[in-house]
């Protein structure tokens, strides 16, 4: 595992030739990659540090760090809403209960910020420059965070209950709730692969195993050999906890196999095979598919574009946020 990533290192400095992204010319709004330089300027070794410290543990934080970002950002937009404790808490809604991770991750970067630069920092920021670097030492592209987020007041628990997107969704449904925030199908396409990394429980995916229709007892566009895998997997008991792979083959480096997958019949949730197999897909979001499981590069460069449009957001501004000092809690 050590050798993977210091592998991962290395051909970073090679793909970072193509995929460093300076977009910050081109921002809109209240938020720029400068917004700290002067007020906290160890901002970026520090997350740093501790981003790399949590990967080096284990190296699956970095996919728990993006997606605690994706689903910050989909509920009262990029605002660390998602940290916030109590009974109306985001971390209890169902998508994230027993599935989003690296709270605490954001709590140790937020308690060392808060040493160096004592209320500069919002949680918001520190939730969007973690799952950069959790994708970047992941091995994934180099792009450049837009800076300035102030931290929500309010927790939204029904929020997160009905606008993040689900692996039950249709791609017609994903398509309207990433529309509804302000992205487009492509960017459904390049965020969803995020999940070149990672796992999911067969809670998410155990549907397509077992009595799937009237006509299939498995789902016919998963691959007969991977079903056979994960039905040993997720029929042995338990709770639907286990975990598999989502990029079957090329889980621990953030690389374009997640569409090589998807052309295989190799998606392990619906939503990510039915970019490709779905009749909605077909007509929608097939031919990026394809153009990603053939470009690598083409794909990274499109993914921190897109990581940038996901994190603005409807970003807060100083009189609707706050900086929190603890990230669980408003002031």
């Amino acid at each position: 595992m050590e050798s993977r990533r210091d592998h991962r290192a290395s051909s970073r400095l090679l793909v970072g030739a193509v995929a460093l992204l300076c977009l910050c010319a081109a921002a809109s709004g209240q938020l720029s990659c400068n917004f700290y330089k002067a007020s906290c300027p160890n901002l970026d070794s520090t997350v740093q540090a501790r981003v790399s410290a949590a990967m080096k543990a284990e190296a699956r934080m970095g996919a728990s760090l993006l997606r605690l970002h994706f689903h910050d950002c989909f509920v009262n937009g990029c605002d660390g809403s998602i940290l916030l404790d109590g009974p109306d808490s985001e971390k209890l809604a169902l998508p994230n209960l027993n599935s989003v991770r690296g709270y605490e991750v954001i709590d140790a970067i937020k308690a060392d910020l808060e040493q160096a630069c004592p209320g500069v920092v919002s949680c918001a920021d520190v939730v969007a420059y973690a799952a950069k670097y959790g994708v970047l030492l992941s091995g994934g592209p180099d792009y450049d965070v837009r800076l300035g987020r102030k931290d929500g007041p309010v927790a939204n628990q029904s929020g997160a209950n009905s606008n993040l997107p689900s692996p039950f969704n249709s791609i017609t449904v994903i398509a309207q709730k990433f529309k509804d925030v302000g992205l487009n199908t492509k960017d459904v396409v390049v965020l969803s692969g995020a999940h070149t990394i990672g796992r999911s429980r067969c809670v998410l995916f155990r549907s397509r195993l077992a009595n799937f229709s009237a006509t299939d007892s498995v789902d016919p566009t998963m691959d007969s050999a991977l079903a056979s895998s994960l039905q040993q997997l997720c029929s042995g008991g338990g709770d639907g906890n286990q975990t598999a792979d989502l990029d079957a083959g090329s889980a621990d480096a953030f690389d374009n196999h997640y569409y090589k997958n998807l052309l295989a019949n190799k998606g392990l949730l619906s939503s990510d095979q039915g970019l490709f197999s779905s009749p909605d897909g077909v007509n929608a979001t097939r031919a990026l598919v394809q153009a990603y499981s053939a470009n690598s590069q083409r794909f990274l460069y499109d993914f921190g574009v897109s990581m940038v449009r996901m994190g603005n957001i409807a970003p807060l501004n100083a009189s609707a946020g706050q900086i929190r000092t603890k990230c669980s809690a408003v002031n």
